[in-house]
């Protein structure tokens, strides 16, 4: 990897990432040339998809179809629509030009190839007798060519080698009679086998990945920040707000004038801000961009969580444990939570109006809930109190939501600060029920920023070292990672 390093860090040890400096200007745009532009984009696109192989459990590729509403919908509609029915022409012609169906049968032939396996010897010795290009334009030339043989084997062929998913599918070739349908269908069949296939391959290849993601993602950055050095900026900028916050943190907890403050501390800080990062603030960590849309998540889920919990214990204190321990309570409660306020509360201003409903909607179900269990409903001055209540929520210094959501952003720190290898903590008691769910997330949580810090943490190290201990001080070597 080039190292282009400037005089400031000359002194750095030869396996530092080469950064550049906090106070570099960044305001005249770097010049670029076009073969550099496309190769810095190659190389974000090959991290983002091995970023997401190794984080994604789920992740798989899907055949690419354009909305058919777009205009790329349409054209490729029209276009596909133009072709088929050229090739309708041509078989209906009489003689019949089989000009587009060899063409056809030559692709085919190409993805039954990629479909094989190194093991597939016989089978692929076959597929060349059968398919053999120079035979079928000799058969063509004399008016011998029987298409539907071909597409019969064809059929046979993809039946061997399909998934079982896909059997159905290719079941229903064997129906059609239409040729020109046939083979439109059969290549619609055979684009799914071909995904299926790489799929497979992705699963297969995923153990190996994971071995060398680390040094892999690394490589890569490395590579966009040689071509743009100010690649860091924003992180450099994430990680200077999250010393400040420690600092003072440490300073309230400790009576020292200056109080220690690590960089594993002001790296678990700064992950926990991305859980509550503001939408519009546009100056995301460089670093932490590939996995924005999974903190997003779950950050959504925390706060929903710490709503639901918060409702819980509102209603709780209210109704006393025999109704909130009656069977099926809790869980209709959560469903009637979760209904309410789904979509409306990441905005203060929807919140606002949700949760008078979901006041009404609690003392409903606690009204049934005391029928069912022979005894009156809560008196009016309980009733009013918990709806009134729960209609505050939506401020953020709720004395409920903030403990709540205190403990739950405490255990997330916990979490991370015990390692994957140490296992998590126990969930905090007072959100109940939801105590699995903010283990999972939990859990989801830690696998992004452990892995984060393993690839990131010697770009890190150089940014906090500067942050945290300015020239003329001692430092006390700590990885970030």
């Amino acid at each position: 990897m080039p190292n282009q390093r400037d005089e400031a860090a000359d002194d750095s040890p030869p396996d530092r990432p080469c950064l550049e400096k906090l106070d570099s200007p960044t305001g005249s745009p770097p010049t670029a040339s076009l073969s550099g532009l496309i190769e810095l984009e190659t190389c974000v696109s090959n991290l983002n998809l091995a970023h997401e192989i190794v984080l994604n459990r789920d992740f798989c590729f899907k055949p690419r179809r354009p909305p058919t509403d777009s205009l790329e919908g349409r054209v490729t509609a029209i276009v596909h629509r133009a072709f088929w029915d050229s090739l309708q022409q041509q078989l209906s012609s009489d003689p019949p030009n089989y000009c587009h169906a060899v063409t056809l049968l030559q692709e085919v032939k190409t993805i039954l190839r990629s479909l094989l396996l190194p093991s597939h010897v016989r089978l692929r010795a076959q597929l060349d007798e059968v398919l053999d290009m120079e035979l079928i334009q000799q058969q063509v030339d004399h008016g011998a060519l029987d298409l539907h043989r071909l597409a019969g084997y064809v059929t046979d062929t993809m039946a061997s080698l399909c998934a079982p998913v896909r059997d159905p599918e290719v079941r229903a070739l064997r129906g059609l009679g239409d040729p020109v349908e046939l083979l439109r269908e059969i290549f619609r069949v055979l684009v799914l086998m071909k995904t299926d296939m790489v799929n497979f391959t992705l699963q297969s290849l995923r153990p190996h990945l994971l071995q060398q993601a680390v040094q892999y993602e690394r490589v890569k950055f490395q590579q966009i920040l040689d071509q743009q050095p100010a690649s860091l900026d924003h992180t450099a900028a994430w990680l200077q707000v999250a010393v400040a916050e420690e600092a003072a943190a440490a300073g309230a907890r400790s009576e020292s004038s200056c109080p220690d403050v690590s960089a594993t501390a002001v790296l678990d800080r700064a992950f926990m801000r991305l859980l509550r990062w503001d939408p519009q603030d546009r100056k995301y960590p460089e670093t932490v961009l590939l996995d924005r849309d999974r903190l997003d998540a779950l950050g959504r889920r925390l706060q929903m969580l710490v709503l639901e919990a918060s409702v819980l214990l509102l209603t709780r204190a209210q109704c006393g444990d025999a109704v909130f321990s009656l069977p099926g309570f809790v869980g209709r409660l959560r469903r009637s939570v979760s209904a309410l306020l789904e979509g409306s509360h990441t905005r203060e201003a929807d919140l606002k109006e949700a949760l008078p409903g979901l006041g009404e909607t609690a003392l409903q179900l606690l009204t049934e809930a005391a029928s069912e269990r022979g005894g009156a409903a809560p008196p009016r001055e309980s009733r009013s109190l918990l709806s009134g209540q729960i209609s505050e929520l939506w401020k953020h210094d709720h004395p409920v939501r903030t403990l709540v959501g205190e403990r739950a952003r405490g255990f997330l720190r916990a979490t991370l600060q015990g390692g994957l290898a140490k296992g998590s903590p126990e969930p905090p008691a007072a959100l109940g029920p939801l105590g699995a769910e903010l283990a999972e997330l939990g859990a989801a949580f830690g696998r992004i920023v452990h892995f984060n810090r393993s690839v990131f943490g010697p770009f890190y190290a150089p940014v906090l070292r500067k942050l945290l201990f300015p020239p003329g001080e001692a430092e006390t070597g700590e990885d970030p990672r």
